[in-house]
């Protein structure tokens, strides 16, 4: 027989033990996350206590007092309405690496992170120095990693949000003290004539009438970094036309963009004289990254 679940934790409700905290809010997390209520109820009692992983194992009896379990009903109520659980905890995990997160930036997302390889495979030079740009950087998860994987790049980040910037910034001085640059303003604005090797960008691709931004895994996320408004293509096709005036010779661009919106992203690289055009697809089989070079020679765009 299948023993009786805890019920959802009511704001008035002690909770006696860690044990007890984590199987309500479980309970509680259950109807939004399903099968990975469990895993997401212990890291948001952990971050909420400020306890290490293994006191599950070690110290699961240990008593909850009222202030926590107040702490632990906010969380627990805010998570279960869909708020990022980065945002609770305020921090999410990209490349390895942790990243202060707050509802000024999106959360970043696995699937990015194959922006972050091609990247890293377009621009390898053996290691050698170059320029690269990072457009929309947000939290400054895609810089920082690239900073982290390549010390010999010169990197410069660009965000129109200056609370964007603030995260971004706080992240640079933890994990990469020093090694890129921040400017504020829109794509290419900021940069005025200078050319790079590499521009990267994760730029906003949902239609601002999406039902999907309406849905609990973006609705609490901000608004101007999903949507470029009623044409999702805005910001990619604004980022495509611009890049040749910004690239080197031989520069490479690459793109994150949404799951149905590849051929459209390589129909306007070729429109625009772009070679080696390519898409790859991210773990779920979707096309998710496309990325193009500026010929050596290039020609005028059109």
């Amino acid at each position: 027989m299948t023993a009786p679940s805890s019920p959802p934790l009511p704001p008035s409700a002690p909770v006696a033990t860690l044990r007890d905290a984590v199987a309500r809010a479980a309970d509680a997390l259950t109807p939004l996350l399903g099968a990975e209520a469990r895993r997401e109820a212990e890291t948001l009692v952990l971050a909420c206590l400020g306890l290490p992983r293994s006191t599950l194992i070690t110290d699961a009896d240990r008593a909850v007092d009222a202030a926590a379990t107040a702490r632990l009903t906010d969380w627990t109520t805010r998570r279960a309405a869909g708020e990022p659980l980065a945002y609770l905890t305020g921090e999410r995990e990209f490349w390895s690496m942790p990243f202060a997160v707050s509802s000024a930036v999106l959360v970043p997302r696995p699937e990015t992170e194959l922006l972050v390889e091609r990247a890293l495979q377009a621009g390898d030079a053996g290691g050698a120095a170059l320029d690269a740009v990072d457009l929309g950087t947000g939290s400054g998860a895609i810089a920082l990693a690239l900073a982290a994987e390549r010390p010999a790049w010169r990197i410069t980040a660009v965000d129109r949000s200056p609370e964007a910037l603030a995260v971004a910034r706080a992240n640079a001085a933890r994990l990469a003290p020093g090694r890129v640059a921040f400017l504020q303003g829109d794509w290419f604005a900021p940069l005025g004539g200078r050319r790079y090797a590499l521009v990267v960008s994760n730029p906003p691709y949902v239609a601002a009438d999406d039902p999907v931004l309406a849905g609990d895994s973006l609705r609490h996320e901000p608004r101007g970094a999903l949507t470029p408004g009623s044409d999702a293509l805005a910001a990619l096709h604004a980022i495509i036309d611009a890049a040749p005036a910004h690239l080197l010779p031989g520069g490479a661009l690459l793109l994150e963009h949404g799951a149905t919106q590849g051929a459209a992203v390589r129909a306007r690289l070729a429109a625009r004289g772009y070679a080696d055009i390519v898409s790859h697809r991210d773990p779920a089989g979707h096309e998710r990254v496309t990325e193009a070079r500026l010929p050596p020679d290039p020609s005028p765009t059109r």
